[in-house]
Parts: C-alpha cells; sequence; structure tokens
C-alpha cells in the first residue's frame, strides 16, 4: 500500500516519527548491503543484517556477527552514517538537510521535531535542532582527533588509526557501542585516559541535547540574566546520581568477587566505567561474564533506567525515574504534589512516568517470557540482560545475541526499536489521535491499598 503525503497528514506527529524511523531502518539495511559493503568472502543472513541495521538506527550495539571482520573500510563508513542517523534523530538529520537547500520549514515539520524531542512547544524547534547537530558533530570530531592522535602509536598506518579513533569517537557519542575490535575496550583495560575520554563522550551523548544546549547558552554569556531549566537541573542531578551510585555498588558487589586480586584503581575505574556504559552505552573495558549474578541484575536496571529524555539513549529516561521516586518520597510524607528546585510538577507529568514504568515493565516481562519459551538452553539472568540492553539501547551483552533464533532475534528487534522511538511516542502511536469529550462525569473516590 502506498502511503501519500496526503496520507501521512491523516496521521498524528508520533505515528508519522515511527512511520520515519520504519522508512530509516529500512534505508540502513539497503546501505549495509551495498555492493563492498563486506570483506571479501563475507555472506551475512537476511536476519542477522536486519538485526544489525535495526541495532545501527536504534543506536543499540548489539549484534549477532563481528563488525570489524564483516564490514569493509567503506561499509564501516556507511555504518558511522547510519549511526548519525539514529543517535541524532531522523527529524535532526532531515531538518539540517532541509535548512542546507533552504526548504521552508513548515508547521507539520516543527511538530515533527518537536514530538521526536520530546519538546512541548514549538518555539525555538529548527533553532535547537541547528544547534544540536552542531555540538554534536563537534564533540565526535574533536573526540576523534583526540583518539586518532593518542592511538597512532598502535597502528601502523594514520589512516588505520584515524579509522578506528573516528569510529570509536562516533560510537561513544551516540552511544551506541558499536566496535571494530571484536573485544571492545577490553585491550584498553589499564589505559585510564582513553577510559576517561570515551566516559566524557558517553556521558555528553547520554545527558540530553538541550542539557548541551543550555550549557553552551550558559558558558557563551549571549543570554541576558540565563538559568537552567527545571529539566537540565533534574537530569543533571539524576544522571549525576545514578552515575555514582552505580559505580559505587558495582564496586561493592565485584570486590569480593571478579575484582578480587585487583588494585584499587583498577577496581574504581572499572567501576565506574561500567557504571557509565551501562546507561545506554554498552562498551566494555572488562570481560562482564564474569560479574556475579548481583552485579548482572543491578546493570539491567541501570539499562531500564537508561539515558536522558531528547538524547541519544533509551530506557524509560532518569527523568521519568526522578519524577516517580520523588512521588513516592512526598506521597509518603502526606503530599499529593512534587516541589523540587522552587517549582512544581505538573501532575499529568506524574502520569506519564508511571505509564512509562508500568508499560516497560510489561514489556520486559513479557519478552523474557516469550525468550524463556523460544530460547530454553538459555539461562534466565542473561535473557534479562539481554532484553535491558536491547530496551534501554545499551547494547552490553552477556555474549548470547549470536545464539538466540530468529524469533528471539526479532523480539530483540522490536524492544530496540521501542527504546529508540520511546515510550510515550510509541503509547501516542497506539493511541491515535483523541477527541476531548464536551463532558465530564462525576468523580467518586476508590480504595486503594
Amino acid at each position: 500500500m502506498k502511503i501519500t503525503r496526503e496520507k501521512l497528514h491523516k496521521f498524528t506527529p508520533a505515528q508519522v516519527i515511527v512511520f520515519y524511523y520504519f522508512l530509516a531502518i529500512g534505508f540502513s539495511f539497503l546501505l549495509l548491503n551495498l555492493p563492498g559493503v563486506y570483506n571479501p568472502g563475507v555472506k551475512v543472513s537476511f536476519i542477522d543484517s536486519l538485526f544489525t541495521a535495526v541495532s545501527a538506527v536504534s543506536v543499540t550495539g548489539l549484534t549477532p556477527i563481528s563488525i570489524g571482520d564483516t564490514y569493509s573500510v567503506f561499509g564501516l563508513c556507511m555504518l558511522m552514517l547510519v549511526l548519525q542517523l539514529g543517535g541524532i534523530g531522523i527529524m535532526s538529520i532531515g531538518t539540517f538537510f532541509w535548512l542546507l537547500i533552504r526548504k521552508r520549514i513548515g508547521l507539520r515539520e516543527r511538530q515533527l521535531i518537536m514530538v521526536d524531542h520530546n519538546q512541548y512547544s514549538l518555539a525555538g524547534v529548527v533553532q535547537l535542532i541547528q544547534q544540536i547537530v552542531r555540538i554534536i558533530v563537534l564533540i565526535e570530531v574533536v573526540g576523534g582527533i583526540i583518539l586518532t592522535i593518542y592511538i597512532m602509536r598502535f597502528y601502523d598506518s594514520f589512516s588505520e588509526a584515524l579509522l578506528n579513533g573516528m569510529f570509536l569517537s562516533v560510537s561513544a557519542t551516540t552511544n551506541a557501542g558499536f566496535d571494530i575490535t571484536g573485544v571492545s575496550l577490553k585491550p584498553y583495560f589499564d589505559d585510564y585516559f582513553v577510559q576517561t575520554v570515551i566516559m566524557i563522550l558517553i556521558v555528553l551523548g547520554a545527558i540530553g541535547f538541550p542539557v548541551l544546549v543550555e550549557v553552551k547558552s550558559y558558558f557563551s554569556k549571549k543570554v541576558p540574566n540565563f538559568r537552567f531549566s527545571l529539566f537540565t537541573k533534574i537530569t543533571t542531578v539524576t544522571f549525576g546520581f545514578l552515575l555514582i551510585w552505580g559505580a559505587l555498588l558495582i564496586f561493592i558487589l565485584e570486590s569480593f568477587h571478579s575484582f578480587k586480586g585487583m588494585a584499587w584503581h583498577e577496581k574504581i575505574f572499572a567501576s565506574l566505567f561500567h557504571s557509565v556504559s551501562a546507561r545506554s552505552a554498552g562498551l566494555t573495558t572488562y570481560d562482564i561474564t564474569n560479574f556475579s549474578d548481583a552485579t548482572d541484575i543491578f546493570i539491567s536496571s541501570l539499562m531500564f533506567i537508561g539515558a536522558s529524555p531528547s538524547s541519544v539513549g533509551g530506557g524509560i529516561r532518569t527523568t521519568t525515574f526522578a519524577i516517580a521516586v520523588l512521588f513516592l518520597i512526598n506521597f509518603a510524607r502526606g503530599n499529593n504534589v512534587i516541589n523540587i528546585f522552587k517549582r512544581e510538577i505538573k501532575l499529568i507529568d506524574v502520569y506519564r512516568s508511571y505509564a512509562v514504568i508500568l508499560l516497560a515493565a510489561v514489556m520486559v516481562m513479557t519478552a523474557l517470557l516469550i525468550l524463556l519459551i523460544t530460547e530454553p538452553t538459555i539461562p534466565v539472568i542473561p535473557l534479562l540482560f539481554e532484553i535491558t540492553s536491547a530496551f534501554g539501547t545499551c547494547g552490553m551483552s552477556l555474549d548470547i545475541t549470536s545464539e538466540l533464533s530468529s524469533f528471539g532475534k526479532v523480539i530483540i528487534m522490536i524492544l530496540m526499536f521501542i527504546g529508540r522511538v520511546g515510550l510515550i511516542s510509541f503509547l501516542y502511536t497506539l493511541g491515535g489521535k483523541t477527541n476531548k469529550r464536551p463532558y465530564s462525569y462525576p468523580k467518586e473516590r476508590v480504595i486503594i491499598g
């Protein structure tokens, strides 16, 4: 069935965004199957090629194939292009291209940008996109130059170092988690400079585009009496808390397990890096299959929460987690509202937060039950780890991706897609257009608890 521009106008913005991401997957699948993309003699099945395309568009990083052994230099360049498309966002790339060719950005396009980036106002969305693209590309280029210069000593030629440095920078900034070494960042376990650069790139990609734009505005001094938004304050505090809490708990759990015998600084960096990466990046400096079951479950919870809204990451998002926790704390104190940073959170955002958490939990549990049936040889914890990694668009795996059946891979692809599109957009896609009733029913209390 042919979908015309007129038919698209009948859809809600959320439905159009989901449709565009489907198109992006098809486009990425074609790009990753162009002549010369694979190394000589390499053949990849349809399901594995589609899986990689979905993983790249959703910037997840889960893959049943070895990226370095499968793709040629041309193929890796195509993969980086897809990562940009998925990381920065369909509407961001499209809008930036429209601006380059001086196409007018209409009301419908602005609505799509607003939905794609979880904005509540049409005002300034085009300028936001311009700043997002410029900031992300600048971060990737600077990160790529630093890494290239530093790792040149490990390679025989500058071109090889440049390819590895730029690919690693793009993969880290977009939180994609793809690597071309076949062993992620394990060769840099003792190299704290590389780890620090990668962690900075991951955080810059995952903390949220609006936060980066506001930080840029703050330091540029171009806006008089500039004040950070409530979103930036909540996001930054929550992101920092989860990062520190994650590192601390991984350190405690593994100090008497797989980290036993390590030097104190090795434990600290291993804990810190995997706390940062577990939020949505998926890169590892250590064989995480050695982690205890307790650590695997905890990292699964970090991946379930994911990154910040309007970022390269997935999951339920940091603000959703923060609002849910803040409401529980206030409710336990007898308060029905959330006051933070001298602002009151609207009740609709509390509803949205709990709706997202409930739907996400149902999706994860449903996927787990299905995979327990279709993948009977794989234990429950690795399956849960894989599911939350897909939903959080993280990409960490306990080495079971290639063992999944074709049906199991389809389930993981669906989770990666929903994790990238966002649960709010996914809910609105299912709900369609709503008509407001001109009346309301009498209210009545219901006994709860």
